[in-house]
């Protein structure tokens, strides 16, 4: 779809500080006199994230790959497209600018673990094709990937849940996916032509303002 707004997304593996991103750089951009609106995927307040709760919650299986890459994908992807119809079309076809904590992205990192490395690139070409041309939801402007360390992430989602690791769903509770979509996620980064900003160092989070920062630098704010 071709659309006079911009869509820029948030992208990261789980407990990567994406909420805080997307929320710090839409508030930049209000105070900067954008119009700006912000989403979030899934979108776990709408009816239409009913498939992905019963999914995480591990309703088809208790391990991600219980349910394929493909059916997995359509669940978050007809979550999107309810999002996009109901809530900010009109927004974008306007020429507003919408922040995405996730997108389709989060499909291609965590469904692309699932599968063998050599059919990556099929998958996404199918996913692309499927949310953007055929489910005919805008394609994104510019995609920021916040890279960060295993150990660190691992941490932060503990803290997350108050330590209680039962409480985390079936990807954060398999830390081998995890890693998996870790990869992937590298992999989609480097061939997509995403901004990466490595957000850990020295075996912790860099400072959230830092982090920012440099993500209004590459968005040429």
């Amino acid at each position: 779809m071709e659309g006079m707004g911009k869509l820029i997304v948030i992208e990261g593996v789980d407990g990567s500080g994406k909420a805080t991103q997307a929320k710090l750089l839409t508030e930049a951009l209000e105070k900067r006199g954008v119009s700006v609106r912000a989403v979030s995927f899934p979108d776990y307040k709408s009816d239409s994230s009913a498939l992905v709760k019963m999914y995480l919650r591990g309703d088809f299986g208790s391990q991600p790959g219980d349910v394929n890459a493909y059916a997995a994908s359509s669940f978050y992807a007809v979550d999107r497209y309810a999002s996009f119809k109901r809530d900010w079309q009109a927004f974008y076809a306007a020429g507003g600018t919408v922040i995405a904590d996730r997108y389709t992205t989060s499909n291609a990192v965590h469904q692309c673990s699932k599968l063998p490395e050599e059919q990556w690139p099929a998958f996404i070409e199918w996913l692309f094709h499927f949310e953007y041309e055929m489910l005919g939801i805008p394609a994104p402007d510019r995609v920021v990937f916040l890279q960060t360390e295993a150990a660190v992430t691992e941490k932060l989602l503990l803290k997350r849940y108050g330590g209680d690791a039962s409480r985390e769903d079936i990807h954060e509770a398999d830390r081998a996916y995890m890693a998996r979509s870790r990869k992937a996620a590298a992999y989609c980064a480097g061939t997509l032509g995403w901004d990466t900003v490595h957000c850990t160092r020295d075996g912790a989070m860099r400072a959230v303002e830092d982090i920012h920062g440099e993500i209004m630098a590459l968005l040429g704010y």
